[in-house]
């Protein structure tokens, strides 16, 4: 199975109608964040089916998959590199942060951060992350605070309460969203420990970001936070 092959399968499902709406739903328009973004309108579950066959495509051959100016492309690379990840930890870890660049919506992003970052960086010093929390790309900053997921799952939060300090004044939305599902996240783990973060930060979040944090708690504690 080639390359090549790959890419034919995924042209065959193409769907112009479905394609306007992910273009719409994924802000490629001028000035948004997914500027020039292609679609070819193929859902998830379309793109895992087709890539199972092909998860011993050389890296190489995925790199090129990854700088598709196809989303769906690049999105078939990302679960490549994911079901590579368990054999492959190195290569792939440093496959993915030689192209962030490449790893540019939300979805790319939140497929794979806490998979391949955040698995090989679990127990490894984490450096690495806060050079990308103070990224001017936004993909690169989101992929900092999704990568914690994984430490979250782990019963690990210290990271992920720095690299929220560290994103606390960011002025892009999906940071907010990111950081703030990430709090909720440590919250439904350990609720004492997130709150004790939330009394210290919460008047300084986002709006946004409060809201996703505190999505879990009950609806008086949700009130005081948002009315103070």
């Amino acid at each position: 199975m080639s390359l090549l092959d790959l890419k034919k399968e995924l042209k065959a499902k193409e769907n112009p109608e479905k394609a306007k709406i992910l273009q719409r739903f994924f802000k490629t328009g001028p000035g948004e964040y997914g500027e020039g973004d292609v679609f070819f309108g193929i859902v998830v579950p379309e793109i895992r089916e087709t890539v199972k066959k092909y998860a011993a495509l050389k890296l190489e051959d995925v790199t090129r998959l990854l700088h598709s100016k196809i989303h769906e492309e690049r999105l078939a690379a990302i679960f490549i590199m994911v079901s590579r990840f368990q054999t492959e930890k190195e290569r792939i870890y440093s496959l993915y942060l030689k192209n962030t660049r490449y790893v540019n919506n939300w979805d790319l992003v939140d497929l794979s951060a806490d998979k391949i970052v955040g698995t090989y960086l679990l127990n490894k010093p984490k450096s690495i992350l806060y050079t990308l929390a103070k990224s001017k790309n936004v993909w690169e900053r989101r992929i900092a605070v999704m990568a914690t997921f994984n430490f979250i799952k782990n019963s690990q939060f210290a990271e992920t309460f720095k690299i929220a300090k560290i994103l606390l004044n960011d002025e892009h939305d999906l940071i907010h969203k990111a950081v703030g599902w990430m709090l909720r996240e440590v919250g439904k783990r350990d609720s004492k420990i997130q709150e004790t973060f939330l009394k210290k930060h919460y008047k300084n979040m986002p709006r946004t970001m409060l809201r996703y944090a505190i999505e879990r708690l009950p609806e008086k504690k949700r009130k005081q936070y948002l009315s103070t």
